[in-house]
């Protein structure tokens, strides 16, 4: 009996917690992180305001949450694309096209590369990337270069990864994704060749 009424707690926590997580990233896709109050929040989730502060520290902690999520259904998005692909060029193709698909969720450029270096910091958002889809980037340019120190790979990396967050915010904002596309294979065949022996 008492395993089950652990089980029924733990329910119950997980469902305010999405709760809080899903009308928060429903506001601040509306409104913005500044403009959205903490009541509004609540109020949304259906959930007192002691329940919020149980959950999480204050509005950048549920926000945090909120970006980790987006972050972690991105990174699984691209993992989907490119687990099955053995060839690493053509997994880092496939991925391209993963990514800006998931990124064309409503509110999602917002959230990952707008607003989220905006309330957390760009350090913040980096080490979230490298740990999320950052990562996936940065393996598959291993596995298709040869001879690289981490640290440059590291370096390019994170160059790349800026010339994808700048095509999914122009695809975020209406522009065709086909040239953006394109443009990022070359920069990766260009890159992948430059890194063989």
């Amino acid at each position: 009996m008492q395993q089950i009424k652990h089980r029924t707690n733990e329910a119950r926590t997980a469902a305010t917690r999405a709760a809080l997580i899903g009308a928060a990233r429903t506001l601040f896709v509306e409104k913005g992180y500044g403009e959205t109050g903490t009541p509004e929040i609540v109020a949304a989730a259906n959930v007192t305001r002691g329940a919020l502060y149980h959950h999480f520290a204050d509005k950048a902690d549920l926000f945090r949450a909120v970006v980790t999520a987006e972050a972690a259904a991105l990174a699984e998005a691209i993992d989907r694309a490119t687990i099955p692909v053995a060839a690493p060029r053509k997994a880092l193709i496939e991925g391209t096209g993963a990514y800006f698909a998931a990124m064309t969720v409503p509110g999602r450029a917002r959230l990952l590369l707008l607003d989220g270096p905006a309330v957390l910091g760009p350090q913040t958002m980096a080490e979230l990337d490298r740990s999320q889809g950052g990562a996936t980037l940065r393996q598959g340019l291993g596995e298709a270069m040869r001879r690289i120190d981490p640290e440059e790979l590291d370096a390019l990396a994170d160059c790349l990864s800026a010339a994808f967050d700048r095509a999914a915010l122009a695809i975020a904002g209406g522009a065709d994704p086909a040239p953006y596309c394109a443009a990022i294979t070359r920069l990766i065949d260009a890159t992948i060749r430059t890194g063989r022996p």
